[in-house]
């Protein structure tokens, strides 16, 4: 008996959650990304989970968090105007510490775009898109096989670190199909919040101000705390100081980036004597990886930096990386978003190079191949 199946990167994001632990599930339906709530409605029910389908994209994020208040783990997906309207609770599951994930499947936009079609433009908007200095984990992947394990990652994360969790997928990613090898339930790595041992003297944020992670009760198991999107004090009720509010942001902020090291991932190919060093992410990247190969086959000493990570961006691996290469090209379906972080972590080192389509349409590798040979002698 094997666990070798063909399926579609959404199908994959769903068995991964289902396989870390998903017992909530709340969304809207919204192209490309609906399969994912289709799937959820079937399975989810068979292991005593519960499905909802939400009015929008507002109520759907507020399920879950609330969901997740209650000790479930939850997840909601969604695509391009649905992603804008969760910014605002996206935001408040920052400030509160509340676990959850968020499936983008990206298409192009603004506005209602084309929704069956290709695009990477969501990267900032991932980061920044609610208001406010605030903590967020987005993950990246760039094959099937990687939507299962990026999910399960997105949810360990979410738990260990109290943070929510984007998985920024796109159309192509999301409905190619590919056989997948589906590791054995024994061998996925799963984890689970922390939570205090007695109700007694509970605070629920109390905890190391460098970067700590509360504790944290589930609702309706006789933990009495207050929750809310002001800035608060260990109990949880508001607090207007200026002091408290520099220390809670602060630790929110810090316990992101003390984990960098452990939740950075990043693929790599040809990048120890690479010459033109091309980063891609989602499904550019495997554009991009065959343009590589093919200038090696010409002669071209062209190397892959592939983040898995976005936010936080594993900036150490490719300033290791960019500063030993000539060039550096950035191939993204969007005007120029990642690049810029590229820009700030190349530091000058080597000349950093945009290439952006926004048709629609998956670049082609012998796009990438005219870039990578333009600066060729």
């Amino acid at each position: 008996m094997t666990n070798a199946k063909l399926m579609q990167g959404n199908e994959a994001c769903t068995l991964g959650a289902l396989a870390a632990g998903l017992e909530f599930f709340a969304g809207y339906p919204i192209t490309p990304s609906t399969e994912i709530a289709e799937l959820c409605s079937e399975e989810l029910p068979k292991i005593g989970g519960k499905f909802i389908q939400m009015e929008d994209e507002i109520g759907s994020i507020a399920a879950i968090i609330g969901a997740s208040l209650t000790g479930r783990k939850s997840m909601t997906a969604t695509s391009g105007p649905g992603f804008s309207l969760m910014q605002e609770n996206l935001g408040y599951a920052s400030l509160t510490e509340v676990p959850i994930v968020i499936i983008n499947v990206q298409r192009v936009g603004p506005s209602t775009g084309m929704p069956t079609s290709l695009a990477q433009g969501d990267v900032m908007q991932a980061r920044w898109g609610t208001h406010g200095d605030h903590p967020v984990v987005v993950l990246a992947p760039g094959n099937v096989k990687e939507c299962f394990e990026l999910t399960v990652k997105a949810f360990n994360i979410a738990e260990d670190y109290r943070v929510p969790v984007v998985v920024l997928s796109d159309e192509v990613i999301g409905h190619m199909r590919e056989k997948v090898v589906l590791p054995e339930a024994k061998d996925i790595k799963v984890s689970t919040r922390a939570t205090p041992e007695a109700p007694g003297g509970y605070l629920p944020y109390k905890a190391d101000p460098d970067g700590g992670v509360p504790l944290m009760a589930p609702f309706g198991a006789g933990y009495r705390y207050h929750v809310t999107g002001l800035f608060h004090d260990d109990t949880g009720f508001p607090s207007n100081k200026g002091e408290v509010a520099d220390v809670l942001l602060r630790r929110l902020q810090r316990k992101v980036e003390k984990a960098e090291p452990v939740i950075r991932d990043y693929a790599v190919e040809s990048v120890d004597d690479c010459d033109v060093l091309v980063v891609a992410f989602g499904s550019s990247a495997m554009s991009a990886l065959s343009a590589v190969r093919q200038a090696r086959a010409k002669g071209v000493k062209a190397g892959l930096f592939r983040p898995k990570t976005i936010w936080p961006f594993p900036e150490e691996p490719l300033h290791d990386i960019a500063t030993r290469a000539k060039r550096v090209i950035v191939a993204e379906m969007n005007l120029g978003q990642l690049v810029l972080e590229i820009e700030r972590v190349v530091g000058g080192k080597a000349p950093v190079e945009k290439l952006g389509k926004i048709n629609g349409e998956l670049f082609k590798p012998e796009e990438i191949l005219a870039a990578i040979m333009g600066g060729q002698r």
